[in-house]
């Protein structure tokens, strides 16, 4: 008998259920067709279909099975990439604040003042993006002082770089140090390669790898040349290494010519003079190294990418060339008349539209003095 009764129970709660469900949808066809809500929750709009009436919760407490509603769901992209969806801004000349988080990252800022970047340059051709980076991460490369560490001994027999000529300096041993009547020291050289010179302080280099912390950005220095390691040319260090520069130190050398390298290809002059630029023969090079120590750790760069076109100068004119390479501060260009191949700085005076911007910011700083 209690298990007679128990499935007609369970019959009738079943009956009761369909009976339900039936009412339930008669009534979700009339909301569709009526144009009116009967549920309590509706489902999110979608504009592919209007929602069948079987998405709907079932307001029935008796109702023994609920069928789930499909549900679309927005969500709002990240700033980076919406920007990334929007129209590209025409190239302007820009200021860059870069987040040291990110080697590569340009943020781009509107210029302050009235003068625009497209006064300067031909419209046909629109100007490049010119930043200001930031490459320091610590005090020392702000300040761009030489450390106050005691000098090191300059002795009769050491090993020393000496310079031989504008652009070239060679191995050789301090056979002799001479005073001079002024007080000043000159240091008698013998050069592995035959020959011995007279020179002073600021024209000997240690042999020896220096440490780091003797380095900051306004050093004198000189480098291994590349391609042949019984030479070496002097020059100034112009960036310390970073997540920037992937971990590099860049020299400009005295020609003007940028390379980067490794703490194995530096030797730091012996008695540099107190300004450094006063060693380096190039007026125009000196002037423009005053310029990039000013600006650190802000200094103007270009912005260009792989096969972009531009003017360039060679042998005293401006040429028509190729970006081939893009390598932090530097690109590898080629020119088109005689496919000469070298390596450029991005903010060189070499470039024609920094060559421009540059000319326009020293006349803005000439106006903003005068007044």
């Amino acid at each position: 008998m209690e298990v007679a009764e128990t499935e007609t129970s369970l019959s009738q709660i079943h009956q009761s259920g369909e009976d339900n469900k039936r009412k339930t949808e008669s009534r979700g066809e009339r909301d569709d067709d009526g144009n009116m809500s009967g549920s309590q929750f509706e489902s999110a709009p979608s504009t592919s279909a209007t929602p069948s009436s079987k998405t709907r919760l079932e307001d029935s407490p008796d109702a023994l099975g609920v069928i789930k509603e499909a549900v679309v769901v927005l969500t709002r992209l990240p700033d980076y990439k919406i920007s990334a969806l929007r129209p590209p801004t025409p190239p302007q000349f820009y200021s860059e604040d870069e987040s040291l988080s990110s080697s590569d990252s340009d943020m781009q800022c509107e210029p302050e003042g009235e003068n625009s970047s497209l006064d300067l340059y031909d419209v046909s051709e629109p100007a490049p993006v010119i930043v200001s980076s930031a490459f320091s991460h610590s005090s020392s490369e702000t300040t761009k002082i030489r450390p106050n560490l005691p000098e090191e001994e300059v002795n009769v027999d050491m090993i020393v770089l000496a310079k031989r000529g504008p652009m070239r300096w060679q191995r050789g041993k301090i056979v002799d140090i001479i005073t001079k009547e002024d007080g000043r020291l000159k240091y008698k050289v013998s050069f592995e390669e035959k020959g011995r010179s007279l020179v002073s302080g600021h024209h000997i280099a240690f042999d020896t790898t220096p440490r780091l912390e003797q380095l900051y950005v306004g050093a004198r220095v000189v480098v291994k040349c590349q391609d042949n390691n019984s030479l070496f040319r002097p020059g100034v260090l112009a960036e310390l290494p970073s997540r920037k520069n992937r971990l590099r130190f860049l020299v400009f050398q005295d020609d003007h010519m940028p390379v980067y390298v490794g703490l194995p290809s530096l030797h730091l002059v012996c008695r540099p003079l107190e300004n450094v630029l006063d060693d380096v023969a190039n007026a125009r090079h000196s002037s423009f190294m005053s310029q990039y120590l000013r600006d650190w750790p802000y200094p103007h760069l270009t912005h260009y990418i792989t096969g972009q076109s531009l003017n360039a100068e060679l042998n005293g004119v401006m040429q028509r060339c190729e970006v081939q390479v893009v390598d932090s501060s530097l690109i590898q260009v080629v020119f088109q008349e005689n496919q000469h191949r070298e390596w450029i700085h991005r903010g060189s005076i070499r470039l024609e539209h920094m060559a421009r911007f540059l000319e326009l910011k020293a006349l803005q700083e000439y106006e903003s003095d005068s007044d």
